[in-house]
């Protein structure tokens, strides 16, 4: 595999400023209009895409990486429509699909910490083919289950497709954006996933009726095979990762000249300016150094995160309904909570790339945790309760989102998939925490105001972490660029 260390240590700071046809410099305007550069002895591959605009191959590869999250978020989806369906079909109770329920994302945990960290070896194009390839396949199986067991096995599998799907998506869309504009961009594709969800939905709908169940799942299944189709001709592989992994000069050029819309053919060598690695494999990299702090807070701030989201989505309807409200009103409430994240997520996106990633996520999750507390005390009778509810998915929802857009900066190339992959599996167990420990807490008469005030807790201590690793990473900047 080789020394992870070693690879990254040959690259060398820019040598000779790259320069286009007109003579102009990169960060002049008149530079990012392509054409061919010049021989040139050294080409920093992040600072020649930061001097350029975005060419209509980084808008595709853009649209490519949304497309992957919305089948996703189709896939994660789609069982808690079809679960009533399947429940009456099979004639079994709702506790023993609890099983099928529950594959899905536990797999997704399991996928995102090893699926995801492979393509640090693999390359983000492989796994990424491979996941899409994979989670299309067996949902369409999925189909097929004749009992429970088998469904709930197929589930499993499926989510270690989905898990290797997020974590590359954000890795290779972050290694091609220039980071003017690298939140926003990350944080549109992230909304991805709402769209996914929200569709198949009304997908369900229509077809439940008409053809059964398993005409969803078929649907489900066909939507990212034929991605998978156009992934397998447009989707490129990351040049920051051929050049760790010591591919030859000209086919990173011919990647990178495709993706940016340049003719690269004349350039010597590539090279990236960024931390040095101090361990040969991935993941024992992310315990070294100024690594270990920057991994830990990143874990803390998506596990607490995904908590409050999940005990809020999975358990709000039924508080609702228990208040003597009707179902379309718990409906309509919680999915003001989805509307109001996919807003948040653009909007603090935005903030990040303009008043910097790490004081923008704290101030989504601290206003979140007000939102919460506003929720709380204003009770389920609130006359404006879808509002609040909306409120707290846009600080919350948005601050995670966000989260998913800075953690890829947070780690050099050889180790960056690896970094993403593990908080997205560690941050899971948040998931699975929220989603089971609302039951409990209503178990022990605790009420909907108690309930939520405290949920504003885990949201403070997101803003505190975060706020810890964008000062451990300010500092790492600052070092990196004095030396």
């Amino acid at each position: 595999m080789g020394d992870l260390q070693g690879e990254v240590a040959r690259n060398q700071p820019i040598r000779q400023v790259v320069r286009g046809r007109d003579q102009s410099l990169p960060g002049d305007p008149a530079a990012r209009r392509g054409g061919n550069v010049q021989q040139t002895d050294n080409l920093e591959i992040q600072s020649f895409i930061d001097s350029r605009r975005m060419s209509a191959q980084q808008w595709m590869l853009t649209a490519l990486c949304f497309a992957i999250v919305f089948c996703d978020g189709m896939d994660v989806a789609v069982m808690g429509f079809l679960a009533p369906s399947i429940i009456e079909e099979w004639g079994i109770s709702r506790a023993a699909f609890g099983l099928v329920m529950g594959a899905a994302p536990i797999g997704l945990a399991v996928g995102a910490i090893l699926a995801g960290s492979s393509s640090d070896w693999l390359g983000r194009r492989k796994v990424l083919l491979g996941s899409v390839f994979a989670f299309g396949v067996l949902t369409w199986l999925t189909a097929l289950s004749r009992n429970p067991t088998e469904m709930a096995a197929l589930r499993f599998a499926t989510g270690l497709g989905l898990g290797a799907a997020m974590p590359n998506t954000t890795t290779l869309l972050s290694e091609y954006v220039p980071k003017r504009s690298r939140s926003f961009l990350l944080a549109t594709m992230f909304t991805g996933f709402n769209f996914g969800s929200a569709l198949i939905g009304f997908v369900a709908a229509w077809m439940l009726p008409r053809w059964g169940w398993q005409s969803v799942l078929h649907f489900g299944a066909f939507i990212p095979l034929i991605l998978w189709l156009v992934m397998l001709f447009a989707l490129p592989e990351s040049a920051r990762f051929m050049l760790v992994r010591g591919r030859p000069v000209q086919a990173i050029g011919r990647v990178l000249g495709r993706v940016t819309g340049a003719d690269l053919g004349n350039v010597r060598h590539f090279s990236l300016v960024e931390e040095k690695v101090g361990a040969r494999q991935p993941f024992a990299a992310l315990f070294t150094g100024a690594f270990a702090l920057r991994t830990f807070t990143l874990w803390v701030c998506y596990f607490m995160g995904l908590l409050v989201i999940y005990l809020t989505t999975s358990w709000l309807p039924t508080m609702i309904r228990d208040g003597g409200m009707s179902v379309d009103r718990a409906a309509t409430v919680t999915a003001m909570f989805q509307l109001g994240g996919t807003i948040g997520a653009i909007l603090v996106g935005l903030a990040m790339d303009r008043f910097g990633a790490a004081r923008s996520i704290a101030l989504a999750y601290l206003c979140g945790g007000a939102a919460l507390i506003l929720l709380g005390t204003s009770g389920l009778h609130a006359a404006g309760l879808a509002l609040i509810v909306g409120l707290v998915g846009f600080f919350m929802s948005g601050g995670q989102t966000g989260l998913n857009a800075y953690a890829p900066t947070c780690y050099p190339t050889p180790m960056r998939a690896t970094g993403v992959s593990w908080m997205l599996g560690v941050g899971r167990l948040g998931s699975i925490l929220g989603s089971s420990i609302g039951g409990v807490l209503l178990g022990f008469g605790w009420s909907f105001t108690t309930i939520f005030c405290v949920l504003a807790v885990p949201a403070a201590l997101a803003a505190g972490a975060i706020l810890v690793n964008g000062a451990t990473y300010g500092r790492a900047e600052e070092s990196r660029v004095e030396a």
